[in-house]
């Protein structure tokens, strides 16, 4: 096999990996603190969904960002994971992947930190989530061929559609107190 073609594949499996963890805990986390699902608001399976999602992503994420400085078409340099929209190759794609992946970050160094934090600002930091789906999945839709698969594109519509909902559940029907 091509050792570009390897590290392509690398690539996406990874990176379609990490988005699905990435969606399965934003998804747990709004499900548990949304007043109209106060059902789950206990469930330890789902409070462990939420936290271990995290420590599935960390590796898969890595794998992904690893994975691109390796590939020669999309010249992605350390620094470029870091500072979004400074690639040649699809820059608004990549950079939106950046952008994502520098919010996930310090959202989960913060809930590592959370004891040492303000409640307050911790969870104004911990609702970016939001913004670092959207950045997601824009990168998602934008950076590759995936999205015309009918399984990816109905992981990544539905997680959208199910973060949507919960997130308009929780503008107007609130949040359960902690």
């Amino acid at each position: 096999m091509d050792p570009q073609l390897f590290v392509w594949i690398v690539a996406r499996a990874t990176g379609v990996a990490a988005y699905i963890a990435l969606c399965l805990s934003i998804l747990s986390g709004i499900a548990l603190r949304t007043s109209v699902l106060d059902f789950l608001a206990t469930n330890r399976a789902l409070r462990s969904l939420h936290d271990f999602m995290t420590w599935v992503w960390i590796p898969l994420g890595l794998a992904h960002a690893g994975s691109l400085l390796l590939d020669k078409t999309a010249q992605i340099t350390p620094l470029d994971l870091v500072v979004p929209f400074g690639v040649s190759y699809a820059p608004l794609a990549i950079g939106l992947g950046t952008l994502s992946l520098d919010i996930v970050l310090a959202i989960t160094v913060t809930s590592w930190l959370r004891r040492r934090l303000d409640d307050r600002l911790w969870r104004w930091i911990h609702r970016a989530s939001y913004v670092a789906f959207v950045t997601l999945f824009l990168h998602a839709l934008l950076s590759g061929t995936d999205f015309s698969s009918p399984l990816i594109s109905s992981i990544s519509w539905s997680a959208a559609l199910g973060i949507g909902l919960l997130a308009a559940s929780r503008i107007f029907f609130g949040r359960l107190p902690e």
